[in-house]
């Protein structure tokens, strides 16, 4: 355990740092949402704004997506990101709890643990001794970066909105102890909502609490604990948005009311988010209203004062002018928009079928019933089960279980989709017979906040065929997505139906980009072997952000899986589409 002291200290409701009176203005910008080659271009973006500091959460499952192997290099190399910040100028507030939300896939947890135990984020064995392997790995990463040791991290989070989820003092106290017995001196804090249940449940002793809010500044002087200082680690500036819902937005006027009166309060900020970035691949996460699964958009621009792309908006001029007499000096010049590419188009080649696709890839597994996604060490994406199946005439099939969303042929013949919240039957050809059962169903999201956190994914509880004889004999295909799919052999997917479809886009220098599929329904898409994320039809989201450093002079591939129709060209845009807007501000 370390000697040194923190750098942030908390004195009757009064923050001083290194011993002087000090506000923190932060901004949330998350390295695992921009592409490595644009993590200084943001935060250099950040501190014009007039940030002192950059918060950044720090997903245990995008660093051990598979138990024991845990990566910090790259894409993944968060020391590098501190260290940047602290060249550009900035604190840092790094909050490293197994637990993030964030609409991040599985709040951050690994599938792999969620797969073996429901207690999660409680003083359970199972779950505490992994995050004490996890944090005996991540720490080391962290501690000499530390103000005490001449870095720039500042504050550390213990535990996040955990008065909205549950009540294990014991487990709090352990997140406390385990960061502080592994060298993290600086000042420790929580984070919770305005409410006094949240406050009560989510607050450690020795820890300086915080709240998330969009507006409640005088409910949370109300809640503000003993001498701590108000402050507010996540000001919901905008909002996230989750498929077949409207873009959410939040009025400069109306954000920048909320700032001033917490800053005239005496208060400090972070806004939640500064740039909102990208949910690359399918680390998008999910809600659920009770009701319906809620999967969060590949966009996370979340109407953020720094754009998905790096573009200003009028949000960060409100902030640049409210955090500027905050600074002794000027704050560091405006940065250049940033560059697109121009509009274009490519068609869009068909190669293969979905069910082509399927039966490329080898049986992983053979089981009576079906299995999980988790059992399979399927993270996320599709999976497909296949069983032989005899039926007789006017027979039904259903689903027990289902999640997200299933495609379904008897053969080569598609009879029918269901969804999570939708219905989970089909009517089976009317003649009945014999034939192979493929189903090929997707995980939309993994929920990231509630009770729910930790659902599994894939067929839970079985196939029956009409409402009374289970479906047995299963063959599990893991349909790998981290690179494009190979669906050679098959017989080729026809126009406007699903399938693997490629496409080139020549570019004479590399920009970012923004990517449509005019005509395709609901698509996973590569850019030179990357996988950008999904486009859906139901919308808003129209077009995905391609950062400049993924593309190359010259030839480009595009590979596009469509599990419903595919269009016939895709394009470049020379801006953003995200749809209908709707002004919101989270509770």
């Amino acid at each position: 355990m370390s000697s040194a002291s923190p750098s942030l200290t908390w004195r009757e409701g009064e923050i001083l740092r290194d011993g002087e009176p000090h506000r923190i203005l932060s901004g949330a910008v998350h390295y695992f949402r921009i592409h490595p080659d644009q993590w200084e271009d943001r935060l250099r973006r950040l501190a014009a704004m007039g940030a002192n500091t950059v918060d950044t959460y720090i997903p245990w499952n995008f660093h051990e997506r598979v138990e024991g192997d845990i990566d910090f290099t790259g894409w993944r190399d968060v020391a590098r990101f501190i260290r940047l910040a602290g060249e550009v100028g900035l604190d840092v507030y790094v909050r490293p709890s197994p637990y993030i939300c964030a609409e991040w896939s599985n709040g951050g947890i690994p599938f792999w643990l969620s797969a073996r135990t429901s207690a999660l984020r409680t003083s359970d064995p199972v779950f505490t001794e992994a995050v004490d392997r996890w944090f005996d790995a991540l720490i080391p990463q962290l501690a000499p970066l530390q103000a005490a040791h001449g870095g720039p991290i500042r504050l550390i989070q213990v535990e996040n909105e955990y008065g909205s989820f549950g009540s294990d003092a014991a487990y709090l106290a352990h997140q406390r102890d385990a960061l502080v017995s592994r060298g993290m001196v600086e000042l420790l804090t929580t984070a919770d909502g305005t409410m006094a249940d949240m406050v009560r449940n989510g607050s450690i002793p020795g820890v300086m609490g915080t709240f998330t809010f969009g507006t409640g500044v005088q409910e949370a002087v109300a809640l503000r604990r003993d001498d701590h200082h108000l402050m507010c680690s996540e000001l919901w500036g905008g909002w996230f948005d989750h498929w077949g819902e409207r873009h959410h937005v939040r009025s400069a006027d109306s954000m920048i009311s909320t700032v001033r009166e917490l800053l005239d309060a005496g208060g400090s900020v972070s806004i939640y988010m500064a740039h909102g970035g990208t949910n690359f691949g399918l680390w998008a996460g999910a809600n659920h209203d009770g009701r319906h699964i809620q999967p969060t958009i590949t966009s996370y621009d979340s109407d953020a004062p720094i754009g998905e792309d790096g573009s200003l908006n009028d949000k960060f001029a409100a902030l640049r002018e409210a955090f500027a007499p905050f600074h002794a000096a000027e704050l560091p010049p405006v940065p250049d928009a940033p560059e697109h590419q121009s509009a274009a188009s490519a068609p869009l080649v068909p190669v293969s079928s979905l069910l082509d696709v399927v039966r490329a890839q080898r049986v992983a597994a053979t089981s009576a019933q079906p299995l999980t996604f988790e059992r399979l060490g399927a993270e996320d994406g599709l999976v497909a089960y296949e069983a032989e199946l005899s039926f007789p005439p006017a027979s039904t099939l259903s689903i027990l279980g289902l999640r997200d969303r299933a495609v379904l042929y008897i053969g080569d013949e598609r009879v029918g989709v269901m969804e999570h919240d939708g219905e989970h039957t089909v009517s089976l050809p009317a003649q009945g017979g014999v034939g192979r059962l493929t189903i090929v169903v997707e995980s939309l999201g993994r929920i990231n906040y509630g009770p729910l956190t930790g659902e599994h994914k894939g067929i839970l509880r079985g196939v029956v065929l009409n409402g009374r004889r289970y479906v047995h004999g299963w063959q599990h295909r893991v349909l790998p997505l981290d690179a494009p799919l190979d669906g050679a052999g098959g017989a080729g997917a026809a126009a406007g139906q699903e399938g693997l479809a490629v496409a080139s886009l020549t570019v004479s220098r590399p920009a970012d980009a923004w990517l449509a599929l005019p005509g395709s329904a609901k698509s996973l898409v590569w850019l030179n072997g990357f996988l950008l994320g999904r486009l859906w039809e139901r919308g808003p989201q129209v077009t995905l952000y391609a950062p400049g450093p993924l593309w190359r002079e010259g030839e480009n591939e595009i590979v596009v899986l469509d599990t419903d129709r595919l269009g016939a060209t895709i394009e470049i845009r020379e801006a953003a589409e995200y749809g209908q807007v709707e002004e919101f501000i989270g509770s």
